[in-house]
């Protein structure tokens, strides 16, 4: 998406498979799943620039696949994937420890104290196993869901636990079981900082709070401050987790690359249960076996289609492409929608190389029109390496559409088509103000960059391939783009300001939110601009955690899936802001190449 972008400078089991080349190592990120597409000051940029991508190294390797003469070892990983040799029948065994999960959960209300079968919905979720018990969850969150209050005699930590475990699956819940723990003046008493772990709950749970809910916005200020006091204190490995959780919460992570995390702390826990630890290991490495066969269909795909051995200049990432479905759609049964939305989240890469480094303005002026009439006979005034692009663009849109009708029922290309529309007319746009040397304020700056980071792309996308909740009314909202996406869009060209600011400056850019921030509030360094980005970020959050938590005229896995972006933008962008974090390398790894032993 101008594009979602990331870098992966990985081990060789990492390299890009899913190009039809050799790609080079240190990539650097660029705006939103392309990157925002911004036209190089030379005739072509460093390609290792830009988008929702990144790039790996390769190792020789042979195989019998038709890759002519692509010598890779990620393709060795997923053709002969790195899985433990099971003891007993995986499956088997899976729907032993699954049945016994669901006993667990449906006895719940009767056997387990409020905490415990609460404590119980989360660690199911946080492993990464959630979705296997999904109607029972719903069917034990909803004795909490906007009822008589069950919590009046429970302490912070269910009380907070409770709150943000409904909030998550999309329940109500007001913040004012809270004011229990407040005083006569409005402040959370002092004696609350005692309990660490109570703190620590009610600190994650501000995290879903919505605009104008005061409560939950002196509860993240609060816990906060006394948790950073008290880590110091805390043994060695207590202290990493707190620090974790205070730099990244749980709202805002990744899910599958929590699921592996969890994993590993879960296990060490004194208190773990056996059992729940050997069903999050053997469904993870299931998963990660269904990545890897996704993999390899996309890459036979991109093969076959052979944009980029026509277009050298084209970047050629489908593993970093496939990252970011992943991350927008992270639960197995959405394999199809993922190989899809990978394809075109591909395709979009070469659209922005096109407009950020090859074409010139008044080919571009050509290509946009073009792809307004999208008809083939519009190509007739095209140069060559665009008209093979817009072939591709075209018959991929095709595809897709085709794919949908088949599924679902539903003759939906001509709203895709206009996501594509919409989408170049906005790189035109940003070609013309690095042509006229205009600099856009902060608004124009967001409002066009939300289209060209490929937000509003995917999402519709997304809509039409899960397709559930699709009718008249709810494709209607896709017209213009429901605030939804362009609250989650923002905060993807935003983090990827943050990641990528400084290195565009150095190549001479155009303006980032980074430097309108400066420029608009007179601000005197860079970091300050950078904080108030990140304010603007959590801001964006409240309005996230508004639209899910209020009536759903939209689907729920599609707002599922708008949330989803911004975490995943804010895991492949984070690093660049701050090393402290893990790098995209090190989750390419985690999640694809690198099974959990047992």
């Amino acid at each position: 998406m101008a594009c979602m972008g990331a870098n992966i400078s990985s081990p060789s089991r990492c390299r890009a498979m899913w190009s039809g080349t050799t790609t080079s190592l240190g990539l650097t990120t660029k705006m939103g799943f392309c990157a925002l597409t911004r036209r190089s000051k030379t005739p072509a940029r460093d390609r290792s620039q830009h988008c929702m991508c990144m790039t790996m190294p390769s190792a020789p390797l042979s195989t019998e696949m038709v890759i002519n003469g692509v010598n890779n070892s990620v393709f060795a990983t997923v053709l002969h994937p790195q899985v433990l040799p099971p003891k007993v029948d995986d499956n088997t065994k899976m729907l032993e420890l699954q049945e016994r999960t669901q006993l667990a959960l449906r006895t719940a209300p009767s056997e387990m104290t409020i905490t415990d079968a609460l404590k119980l919905v989360d660690t199911l979720q946080r492993l990464g196993i959630g979705y296997h018990f999904q109607e029972d969850i719903n069917a034990l969150l909803e004795r909490f869901s906007d009822g008589p209050n069950p919590l009046h005699d429970e302490d912070l930590f269910t009380a907070a636990l409770c709150f943000r475990l409904l909030r998550h699956n999309g329940y109500q819940m007001s913040p004012n079981i809270f004011r229990k723990f407040m005083d006569k003046s409005g402040k959370f008493k002092d004696s609350l900082s005692t309990d660490i772990d109570g703190m620590l709950s009610l600190y994650e749970a501000s995290y879903l709070g919505t605009y104008g809910e005061d409560v939950l916005n002196h509860a993240m200020e609060f816990t906060e401050a006394k948790l950073r006091q008290s880590i110091p204190l805390m043994a060695p490995q207590l202290g990493r987790n707190y620090s974790h959780a205070l730099e990244l919460p749980r709202h805002l992570r990744m899910e599958r690359l929590e699921a592996r995390r969890f994993i590993g702390e879960f296990s060490r826990e004194s208190d773990q249960s056996p059992y729940l630890v050997e069903l999050a290991k053997l469904d993870y490495n299931k998963v990660q076996s269904l990545h890897q066969a996704e993999l390899t269909e996309i890459s036979r795909w991109w093969k076959q289609l052979g944009l980029v051995e026509k277009l050298t200049f084209g970047r050629d990432r489908p593993l970093e492409c496939y990252l970011w479905t992943v991350g927008l759609l992270p639960e197995p049964k959405y394999s199809n929608c993922r190989i899809d939305l990978a394809k075109t989240i591909a395709i979009l890469l070469v659209l922005d190389d096109i407009f950020d480094s090859y074409g010139s303005l008044d080919e571009l002026a050509l290509f946009t029109d073009a792809i307004q009439r999208w008809d083939l006979s519009a190509m007739e005034q095209l140069p060559q390496y665009m008209k093979i692009c817009y072939m591709a663009l075209y018959n991929t849109t095709n595809e897709v559409g085709y794919n949908i009708l088949k599924q679902h029922g539903w003759s939906v290309v001509p709203h895709l088509k206009r996501t594509w529309i919409n989408m170049i007319e906005a790189f035109l746009l940003e070609a013309e103000w690095f042509n006229n040397r205009y600099v856009p304020n902060l608004e124009e700056y967001l409002e066009n960059g939300v289209t060209t980071a490929g937000s509003y792309m995917a999402l519709v996308h997304i809509f039409f391939l899960i397709g559930q909740g699709v009718n008249k009314e709810t494709i209607g909202m896709m017209d213009p783009y429901p605030k939804l996406f362009s609250s989650s869009g923002r905060i993807l060209r935003l983090w990827d300001d943050l990641g990528t600011a400084t290195d565009e400056q150095e190549r001479g850019d155009v303006a980032s939110s980074i430097d309108c921030f400066r420029r608009e509030k007179n601000l005197s360094s860079e970091g300050e601009a950078r904080k108030q980005v990140k304010q603007l970020i959590r801001s964006l959050w409240k309005e996230l955690n508004g639209e899910f938590t209020a009536p759903k005229p939209l689907p729920l896995p599609l707002i599922k899936a708008s949330l989803n972006m911004s975490r995943t933008a804010q895991v492949v962008y984070q690093h660049g802001d701050d090393n402290k974090f893990c790098s995209v390398d090190d989750c390419v790894n985690s999640l694809f190449f690198t099974p959990i032993g047992f």
